[in-house]
């Protein structure tokens, strides 16, 4: 599965980068999936960075 942020629905809480800091990063006042960590989907935290994502930006596809 992969993992991907909408940008156009973050707002920038950074909720994502403290879960999941290996997946997610803090860029230009908005959460952006790291280089390489699409595929990182399956991972628990990344699924509960989505759940507690205040913006639900965070999208997990197959």
């Amino acid at each position: 599965m992969k993992v991907f942020v909408d940008r156009g629905l973050c707002y920038g809480s950074a909720e994502c980068a403290h879960r999941a800091p290996e997946v997610f990063e803090f860029e230009d006042g908005y959460g952006v999936v790291r280089p390489g960590r699409e595929e990182s989907a399956d991972d628990p935290r990344v699924a509960e960075a989505a759940e507690k994502c205040p913006s639900q930006a965070i999208r997990l596809t197959e």
